[in-house]
């Protein structure tokens, strides 16, 4: 097979909501949440998908994964149609959302890689070895026999992010990983989503509103404010706060709310040396 030049394509991606209102809900109001988002993202890429409360960003993943349908444009993710291929797609992304988990909360971790191994087909052997790589890398051996509800959640964090990539997923998605971890735990879960990213070649799109996940993680970052990309660059020009022709206002305000607080850790991007 082909190696996939680009994990994500989208063209003029448009969602567009209808609320009922009333007390017998027969008016309807139109509310746009994505208006004609335009990218492209490179297989292997790290991408910082970031904005506002409300800019667009959820939705957005939402059309990528094929849970929502968009008004109008195309999306193609690693090559197949996100609403048209879903059971196919699903199969090759990893999705991580720190306010929603994939463990079953009652069983320890080990049990519910087990049972995602049975819903991906993975075959046994595969398994075996994939299993103890990802508890090796993760450190999770000391836990893996705990049941969820009973880990910190810089635990619970670092048994999602290996639970995702079981299947080998060729692109991750992690909405907010780090929300309400502490310091170091949240850094050693961007040190781990960086080496997948060197090592296996993961493409990584994230999103978070934590400074210090955008600059350890990512080497491009995407703006979007209002359902609209507003800006689209490398990391490094960004985050140096490089001039940019035709900025806004309204765009400087949110580059200085992303990119203006001091880290708390000395950080290391996805990107290698050299």
């Amino acid at each position: 097979m082909k190696p996939l030049k680009n994990a994500v394509e989208t063209d003029n991606l448009r969602k567009v909501f209808e609320i009922k209102q009333g007390l017998l809900r027969r008016n309807a109001k139109s509310v746009v949440a994505v208006e004609g988002i335009s990218l492209t993202v490179p297989a292997g890429q790290s991408v910082a998908f970031i904005g506002p409360n409300g800019a667009g960003k959820s939705t957005t993943i939402k059309m990528l994964t094929g849970i929502l349908k968009p008004s109008s444009g195309t999306a193609s993710v690693l090559g197949l149609d996100p609403w048209k291929q879903r059971s196919k797609l699903v199969r090759q992304i990893g999705a991580v959302f720190g306010q929603r988990s994939q463990l079953w909360l009652h069983l320890p971790p080990s049990d519910s890689f087990d049972l995602l191994a049975e819903i991906y087909g993975i075959p046994k052997n595969d398994y075996r070895k994939r299993k103890a790589l990802l508890v090796e890398r993760f450190d999770l051996g000391r836990f893996l026999s705990t049941p969820v509800r009973k880990l910190s959640l810089g635990e619970r964090m670092r048994a999602e992010i290996a639970a995702s990539l079981l299947h080998r997923p060729q692109l991750l998605l992690l909405d907010e990983p780090t929300i309400g971890v502490d310091v170091i735990a949240r850094q050693n879960l961007r040190d781990l989503v960086c080496e997948w990213n060197r090592e296996e070649g993961v493409t990584v799109f994230l999103t978070s509103h934590d400074t210090g996940d955008i600059e350890s993680v990512a080497d491009r970052v995407i703006v979007i404010n209002h359902g609209r990309v507003v800006l689209d660059d490398s990391l490094s020009s960004v985050s140096e706060n490089t001039l940019i022709e035709g900025k806004t206002a309204e765009l400087e305000e949110i580059i200085a709310h992303l990119f203006n607080s001091a880290a708390s850790l000395p950080m290391q991007n996805c990107i290698s040396p050299g």
